[in-house]
This record gives C-alpha cells, sequence and structure tokens, in this order.
C-alpha cells in the first residue's frame, strides 16, 4: 500500500486530503463526513495533523492509523518536534512502523505558547531536521544512537514542508536545500493561490534539487492549497500566516461578492478557489488539499 502511494507521487498526478483530528475521543464524525462526499474516492490518500496551534486534539498516529485502516489508503503522519524527546520520537516511529504508518511529515511545530493547556511547555530537542536524521538511521537499521537493530524497519518516507512565499527567494531556497540534504522524499508547500507562485515554488525547487550533494532520491515538490470562501479568511492568511501571499485580486472579488450578499460571497470563493486549483493542479501535478474539516468545500473544488 505505502510504496503504490509513493509510486503513484513520483509517475501521476497525486492528491492527497490533509484531516484535521477533533478536540474529541473519536474521529468517527470525520470518518462519516468523508465518506458522505465520497473523498476516498477522490483522493490518493490523506494526512494527520498533530497538535496544530499546540491544541489538544485527538492523537496524529492513532488517527492516521484509523483513516488507513478504514480507507484502505495510505496515511501521512504528521510529527511534532515540540512535544516529543529523542526517545519519545523513535519509540513512535517503531510502533508506527509495525502498522504501516510509514510516510511521516515532519515539523517542528508550533510554539508551546499558544497552547489552549495551561502552562504548556516544548519539548524541542532540535528542529525537523532531526527527525529527518533520525528516519534516515533507522532506515540504515540502526536508532539515532546507532545501535543496530535486531530486525531492520520497514522503510520510511521522510515528508517536510516549507512556506511558499518570502520577499526573499532566497530564504525558500535555502529552506528546501537544508530539509532535502537531510533526506526529504517531499516537501509540501503552505497554500498556494497563484499560478505565478506555483511556477517559482517549482523553479526553486528544481535548483535545490540540483545544488543537494549526495541526493540519494527523488524528492518531489507538492503544491498545497486551502480553499478561500471568506474575505476573512484571506485577510487573516494574508495578515497573520507568514509564509503565505492572498493575491490582491482574490481580496477584490470577495470584497465585492460579500458587499451583495454572504451566498455571492461563498459562491465567488468557491469560483476562486476551484479556478486556482485547477491551475496549480495542471502546473504542478501534485497537491495537498487543506480545509481544516470543511470538506463540503473540498467536494465543490473537486467535481
Amino acid at each position: 500500500m505505502v510504496e503504490s502511494f509513493i509510486k503513484k507521487l513520483h509517475s501521476d498526478r497525486f492528491l492527497s486530503l490533509e484531516v484535521t483530528p477533533p478536540h474529541s475521543p473519536t474521529l468517527d464524525n470525520i470518518i462519516e463526513n468523508i465518506k458522505k462526499y465520497k473523498l476516498d474516492c477522490m483522493v490518493d490518500g490523506f494526512s494527520t495533523t498533530d497538535n496544530p496551534l499546540a491544541r489538544l486534539k485527538y492523537d496524529s498516529m492513532f488517527s492516521a492509523l484509523k483513516l488507513q485502516q478504514t480507507f484502505k489508503k495510505p496515511c501521512i503522519t504528521t510529527m511534532s518536534m515540540r512535544d516529543r524527546n529523542k526517545i519519545a520520537l523513535q519509540s513512535d516511529l517503531l510502533g508506527m512502523n509495525d502498522f504501516d504508518l510509514r510516510v511521516v511529515l515532519a515539523l517542528t511545530g508550533d510554539p508551546a505558547k499558544s497552547s489552549d493547556q495551561p502552562n504548556a511547555k516544548a519539548v524541542n530537542e532540535g528542529r525537523s531536521t532531526l527527525l529527518l536524521d533520525m528516519i534516515k538511521c533507522f532506515n540504515s537499521g540502526i536508532d539515532y544512537s546507532g545501535k543496530p537493530f535486531k530486525l531492520t524497519p520497514k522503510k520510511i518516507y521522510p515528508f517536510a514542508v516549507t512556506n511558499a512565499y518570502a520577499k526573499n527567494s532566497k530564504t525558500i531556497y535555502k529552506n528546501m536545500l537544508t530539509k532535502l540534504s537531510h533526506g526529504a522524499n517531499a516537501i509540501i508547500t503552505q497554500p498556494v493561490y497563484d499560478k505565478e507562485n506555483a511556477k517559482m515554488l517549482l523553479k526553486i525547487f528544481g535548483d535545490a534539487k540540483k545544488d543537494t550533494p549526495f541526493l540519494e532520491n527523488d524528492p518531489i515538490l507538492i503544491l498545497g492549497f486551502f480553499p478561500i470562501t471568506r474575505l476573512r479568511t484571506a485577510q487573516f492568511l494574508n495578515s497573520h500566516v507568514p509564509g503565505i501571499h492572498v493575491p490582491i485580486y482574490w481580496m477584490e472579488k470577495l470584497l465585492y461578492a460579500k458587499e451583495i450578499s454572504p451566498q455571492e460571497e461563498l459562491k465567488v470563493g468557491i469560483e476562486l478557489s476551484k479556478k486556482t486549483f485547477s491551475e496549480i493542479y495542471n502546473i504542478g501535478k501534485k497537491v495537498h488539499l487543506m480545509s481544516a474539516n470543511h470538506f463540503e468545500i473540498i467536494k465543490e473544488i473537486l467535481v
């Protein structure tokens, strides 16, 4: 299952869908919504977030396992450096390996100060590149201390992330180069809202691949996309989320529609999202869909 997922990523168009686990002891409602909109038939696999913004959620690994077992499609399991030390990270990797959770998205993680839990403290023994290095060790049959495993783990496929926009494109280049140098098999960008932005990212990624010493695989760039259906969402992403740029024409069209009615704003937002998704999908061929579990909107842009 995992190997066919990676093969699809390298050889064809590719779609993955992000799932944000709930502040709840069950994932059943999310699974039912995915089934309701038949999204499992439209994507190649899923991903699960790991307590984004340091807010308490259902566990990322258990979410990935449940999605993978329910839909028989691989899940990218996000692992944050914020909440685990070297021992816990490697222990989780071993357990995940037994259940075939072998596609891992390595994140440094949002700061603990933004948590909804009182006085939460971060672990952060390193950044996401430390997890990439651990996975490289596992794939060589040893743990991070250099001790050989009695049984070599099944191959793990590490993914990483990067910003979609920066005032100086060299910042993105350096980030990609760093992640590739530490063995990332794929890099997922933050949401992209313009075809020229998509072309720029692919060009930077190509340069970073060319300049990465001892490149052991053929890494893939996956363009992120988050549908925008409200002006306030566009303004928030553009103003408060580093690494994302929403073009001015999005703002202008959503503002004009908002002045007509909420229904018109939603309609225009879906039209813009559908058009932009189609453009970046045709350019990059690989897209990671995010929606904060608004699966009805994902269905709208895919049909």
